[in-house]
This record gives C-alpha cells, sequence and structure tokens, in this order.
C-alpha cells in the first residue's frame, strides 16, 4: 500500500506564511480603514492631507491599530473552521460546518453584548470555555452590521449539502450588504476553489440571505484559494469569476468583479478610479473595490492605502483587499511596522497557526 502523500517542508511553511499573510492582512487592512470609515474622501483629504491616510491613523479615543467586526467575525469564521476539522477527522463526521458555523458567530454576537468574557460558565460537559470567547479584547462592538446582528439571532444553519441556486435565503432575504463578504476569507485557506466557494456562500446565508450578498463571499473565498494554491491574482479572479458564472444569478457579482479587473488594466490606480466601483457598503462593491486594489497598484502598502482611501466602508475594503495581499505574498510580504500595532497582532496570528497545522496535510 503507498504511504499517504505528504506536503513538503517547503510546502507548509509557504501555507503557513499565507495563511498568517490572509489572516494578517485581513486585520491591518481593517485597522487602516476603521477609523475612516463613514468619512467622505474630502474629509479624509482635509484631515490627513492631500494623499489621505499615509498610515495606521488614530481612531476613537485617540488608539492607534483597533480592529471592526469585520476581523473579529473572520477570526470566529477560521475558529468554526478548525472546530470542524477536528471533529472530522476525530470522528468522522462531515458536514458539521454548518453547525459550527452558526455556534461561532452565536459566540462573536455575545461579544457584542456583553462587557467581557464570563469566566465562571462552565460548558454543557463541566469544562470552563475555552478559545475566542475567552479574549477580553474582542469584547468590544465596533460598528457590527445589522444583518449580521439579525441574522445570528435567527439561529440559522444552511444545509451544507443543498446545492447554491441563485434563489433568495431564509434568513434576510433582501440584504446583500458586505457583512458576509468580509469574513469569508478563511474558507479558502482551507478548500480547493470550488468547495471554498461553495462553503462560503453556503456560511453568508446564515445572515444574507440576497443571492449576490452570498455569491460575493464564495467568490472571495474562491480567489483565495487560487492564490494559496500560488495562481497569480489576476489568474485567480479570473478562475473565481469562471466558478461564479456557472451559478444562476450571479450577473450582478460577476459584474462588479469585471468592472474591477477592467479598470484595473487602465493603469494609474486613484482614489477617483475606487469611488467609481461604489461606497463597499453592499457586498459586490466592497469585494468589486478590493480586488481592483489589489490589482491595480503592486506595492503592497500603496494597495492597502489605496482601500480605505474613499468615502465609503472603509475598514471592509481595506479588509478584503488585505486578505488577497496576504493571501498572495504571505506574511513576509506585509509592512512589518504596521502589522506589530495591529490590535490583538499575537492572537491572529495564533489562530493562523491553528489553522495552518489542522488543514496542512490535505
Amino acid at each position: 500500500m503507498n504511504e499517504p502523500w505528504k506536503p513538503s517542508w517547503e510546502a507548509t511553511a509557504v501555507y503557513r506564511a499565507r495563511v498568517r499573510g490572509c489572516l494578517l492582512g485581513g486585520a491591518l487592512g481593517d485597522a487602516l480603514g476603521y477609523p475612516v470609515e463613514f468619512s467622505s474622501l474630502d474629509r479624509i483629504r482635509a484631515a490627513h492631507g492631500a494623499r489621505g491616510v499615509t498610515g495606521l491613523v488614530p481612531g476613537a479615543h485617540g488608539v492607534v491599530g483597533r480592529i471592526s467586526d469585520d476581523t473579529q467575525m473572520t477570526l470566529f469564521t477560521a475558529e468554526a473552521l478548525v472546530q470542524a476539522h477536528a471533529r472530522e477527522r476525530a470522528k468522522g463526521i462531515g458536514g458539521a460546518w454548518s453547525l459550527l458555523l452558526r455556534q461561532a458567530y452565536e459566540r462573536w454576537l455575545q461579544t457584542q453584548s456583553k462587557p467581557g468574557p464570563d469566566r465562571a460558565a462552565p460548558t454543557e460537559g463541566g469544562a470552563s470555555p475555552a478559545g475566542l470567547i475567552t479574549e477580553e479584547w474582542l469584547y468590544a462592538r465596533r460598528a457590527p452590521g445589522n444583518a449580521c446582528l439579525s441574522g445570528i439571532a435567527q439561529m440559522y444553519a444552511p444545509d451544507p449539502w443543498l446545492a447554491l441556486d441563485g434563489r433568495p435565503g431564509q434568513v434576510n432575504p433582501d440584504s446583500k450588504g458586505c457583512g458576509a463578504v468580509m469574513r469569508s476569507a478563511p474558507f479558502g485557506l482551507v478548500n480547493p476553489a470550488d468547495a471554498a466557494f461553495a462553503m462560503a456562500a453556503r456560511g453568508a446565508q446564515i445572515t444574507h440571505g440576497h443571492p449576490t450578498g452570498y455569491y460575493a463571499a464564495g467568490a472571495l473565498a474562491a480567489i483565495v484559494a487560487h492564490l494559496v494554491a500560488g495562481d497569480s491574482l489576476e489568474g485567480s479572479v479570473l478562475r473565481a469569476l469562471r466558478e461564479l458564472e456557472t451559478h444562476p444569478g450571479h450577473e450582478e457579482t460577476s459584474a462588479a468583479l469585471r468592472e474591477a479587473v477592467e479598470l484595473a488594466a487602465q493603469g494609474t490606480p486613484t482614489a477617483e478610479k475606487v469611488e467609481s466601483l461604489g461606497e463597499g457598503w453592499v457586498a459586490e462593491q466592497a469585494l468589486a473595490i478590493g480586488v481592483y486594489c489589489a490589482l491595480a497598484e503592486p506595492r503592497v502598502k500603496d494597495a492597502l492605502l489605496l482601500a480605505v482611501n474613499h468615502s465609503g466602508d472603509s475598514d471592509s475594503t481595506g479588509s478584503i483587499c488585505g486578505n488577497l495581499l496576504g493571501a498572495r505574498h504571505g506574511d513576509v510580504g506585509l509592512p512589518h511596522a504596521w502589522v506589530e500595532r495591529v490590535e490583538g497582532r499575537a492572537r491572529v496570528a495564533a489562530l493562523a497557526d491553528d489553522l495552518a497545522a489542522e488543514f496542512a496535510g490535505g
């Protein structure tokens, strides 16, 4: 009998670096954009100069490097995927990821309403709670989306086996806000592109039922999966587009992605070009802006700054751009002086390592 294939040390190291890069890059983009979320481009330039934000700037109470709900929910997504894979590996139970993902988001919801972790409360088995729910720094309400809050409260877990049909989902069927796409990169870190697309789109339906809302989440996960496999950024986007176009009701998301690719090919990236793609409050616009900035600007720092200097949802577009750049270049390609100032950096890196270790063999 042949021995099961095991990745080389070099392949494992590259994979770990891409996983770290994706999560840390997303957190960095989030932290860059969070202080200027809701600000117009004119206001950003008035406050920070003609070039706008040129690095991490103070937010509320003068604190630098704070992350928002984008990174919070991304981390709970990653934690759920680690738990689901560990259960499948230990017990051979597949398909549990949907329920575990919903439960992870319910834990995140607790962090939005409580002042801190309840260290005295045991779990059902009598053990003390563990994981992200025990992290004091995550108990912070950072402008979470209404669809995320109301959707999770409905305690819905999508059927993981159903094919995507382009119909409105059961929860918030009219919502296509960016709250699903901004948390979905981890699906692409642990799956091939087709499975990443399907899982992310199903996971998005926990809160966002509009087809564009959940297809944008699937597309981001598929792009990340191609990047992790070593593809170029443009190649990853075009391959994800081909996957997207096989699903009914894809047109709105596909059009936004194609517009981003075509705009990036025109050269000379500007904030005004970013704003031509929208403000990023809805899923397809946030995805398009993140993709455009990552494609149009070859330097990581400049791409991240381009992604946050616009009128609109700067932390979500910055987060998506950071996910893509980190998955492409690994954590070594990120600006370390900035990364070191990001809130929760060590915990983000540790969870990334847990995710990489759990999935490194497959």
